[in-house]
């Protein structure tokens, strides 16, 4: 299976659109960051892709959050380090590679860069910069959902804060379009 074949497969599992939002962004960045990490682009990308495929199915059940996702996609041509990162992203078991910290640091910060992206006239990404985004991320009333203690676990990979939010920003401005921002 190629990328857009997983597209596929992850707008057939997921409904929503805005959580299918969720995990292109998290797919830009994770892509985005590879080549830091010596990671292969395609492979990370898949894993922003499709982290949150069982999310619908265990909202009620946090709990079997990532384990349900990697039961489903075992059956595909994802490398194990992939399914990895997946079942970890959540946050239950301790993050051992590059890439399950990069998903882990990822994965909410796009929702404090759309939110803030939101609250901007334009209601555009390209009308953010990361000095608005790092002021946004100490208003701890603003965009709530988005865990600042897990975003701020970048520098567990070497990256400033600031650093991984103007990543973060320009991966998804990339693929601002898709996004409807």
């Amino acid at each position: 299976m190629n990328r857009e074949d997983y597209l596929t497969l992850m707008k057939s599992k997921v409904t929503n659109k805005n959580l299918q939002k969720h995990m292109l962004a998290t797919e830009a960045i994770l892509r985005d960051l590879a080549p830091r990490f010596s990671g292969e682009i395609e492979e990370w990308g898949l894993a922003g892709l499709l982290h949150d495929i069982d999310y619908e199915n265990t909202a009620t059940n946090p709990e079997k959050h990532g384990i349900e996702g990697v039961e489903f996609l075992s059956q595909y041509e994802l490398p194990k380090y992939v399914l990895d990162a997946i079942s970890r992203h959540p946050g239950q078991d301790k993050l051992l590679t590059n890439l399950d910290q990069a998903l882990y640091a990822a994965d909410p910060l796009t929702g404090l860069i759309v939110a803030c992206a939101l609250i901007h006239p334009t209601k555009k990404l390209n009308a953010i910069d990361t000095l608005f985004i790092r002021n946004r991320f100490n208003e701890k009333s603003f965009a709530k959902g988005a865990s600042r203690e897990q975003i701020s676990t970048c520098h567990l990979l070497g990256l400033e804060l600031e650093e991984f939010i103007s990543l973060g920003l320009a991966a998804m401005q990339g693929i601002a379009t898709e996004l409807g921002l």
